[in-house]
């Protein structure tokens, strides 16, 4: 019983700990605009792991963007380590001067994001699917930065009942 309360306790510690704000100092000049970098083909290589930092799963994504001027598509096509694939289309509409709205199959509601300087962030609530072929539902707090013209760093705090479950680290590069 001390073992599964110590457990709880560090996860919620670990759950307390600092996230980045749109308010942070902006560490270029470079300005990410989400419907310039990922207009055409972009690569991405990440990984998801949990609190105790244990890789669950890795996985490469080849994502193809399309922009109309109102809205950016983009058909993401996941192959994990595993083996196994998934595709994802994220559908995300410029609601505003560097603020988005955003679904795909599974979000619950929309997903609401904000661009500023270097910056991306958007949360969302989703029903991701499991090996199991049963879904989990957590929210994403999605951190996005411009590191240069061809590549982004991606940093996802995942939580499940407000709880930190874990993170996705990825990485995209533009072609």
């Amino acid at each position: 019983m001390k073992l599964k309360l110590s457990a709880l306790a560090f996860t919620l510690l670990i759950g307390c700990g600092g996230a980045p704000d749109l308010d942070d100092p902006k560490l270029s000049t470079r300005n990410l605009n989400l419907e310039e970098f990922f207009e055409g083909k972009t690569v991405a290589h990440g990984q998801f792991q949990d609190v105790f930092g244990n890789v669950k799963r890795r996985f490469e994504v080849a994502i193809n963007g399309t922009w109309d001027g109102q809205t950016l598509t983009l058909v993401e096509d996941f192959t994990y380590a595993d083996g196994s694939t998934e595709q994802r289309i994220w559908t995300l509409n410029k609601t505003g001067d560097g603020t988005w709205s955003g679904t795909a199959p599974g979000v619950i509601g929309q997903a609401n994001g904000e661009e500023r300087g270097d910056t991306f962030n958007w949360t969302y609530r989703i029903d991701l699917p499991g090996r199991d072929g049963k879904t989990m539902r957590v929210d994403f707090d999605d951190w996005m930065w411009l590191l240069s013209d061809d590549r982004v760093l991606n940093r996802a705090y995942v939580k499940k009942f407000g709880v930190t479950v874990g993170e996705a680290i990825i990485v995209f590069e533009k072609f």
